[in-house]
């Protein structure tokens, strides 16, 4: 199903959808490096309250709202004619990998409430590895968007 009258607006939408999924990796990259530098203070002190504090705002502030916006531009991508082959084979391996770069998403909010309630024991090398997982993900969206190899 698709929308014809979103037709015109398909450069704007798109547009948005890309500034939208910039914030959003922006602030996928940057949470993890944060939780790095948060173990590696005292719980307790005031760095780790500022990393706290830190880490909600990114959250809250900049990350959520930038995948809401990232979706609702992609819905209506998806609603506008012609832009998806819906025989091709790569809107299925992106689909995949946005619901595994939501899952990353849920992951950190599960680590920021952590960090929050003083409860963190993982460690920082995990964090190291955790933040290269968005990474890998967005180079997968990237190429089946732009390459679409199938």
């Amino acid at each position: 199903m698709t929308i014809a009258a979103l037709a015109p607006f398909y450069p704007w939408v798109k547009a948005g959808h890309i500034v939208s999924m910039v914030a959003w990796m922006a602030g996928m990259f940057y949470l993890p490096r944060l939780f790095v530098y948060h173990c590696a203070v005292p719980r307790g002190s005031a760095e780790s309250e500022r990393f706290k504090l830190m880490e909600r705002r990114l959250l809250k502030q900049i990350i959520n709202p930038a995948m809401f916006a990232t979706f609702g531009f992609g819905i209506l991508l998806i609603l506008t004619p012609g832009v998806i082959d819906w025989a091709a084979g790569w809107w299925h391996v992106k689909l995949a990998a946005i619901v595994l770069m939501t899952g990353v998403h849920g992951i950190l909010a599960r680590r920021r409430r952590e960090f929050l309630h003083d409860r963190n024991t993982r460690s920082a090398r995990y964090f190291r590895i955790l933040n290269e997982i968005p990474t890998l993900l967005l180079v997968v969206i990237v190429v089946m968007v732009i390459v679409r190899p199938f």
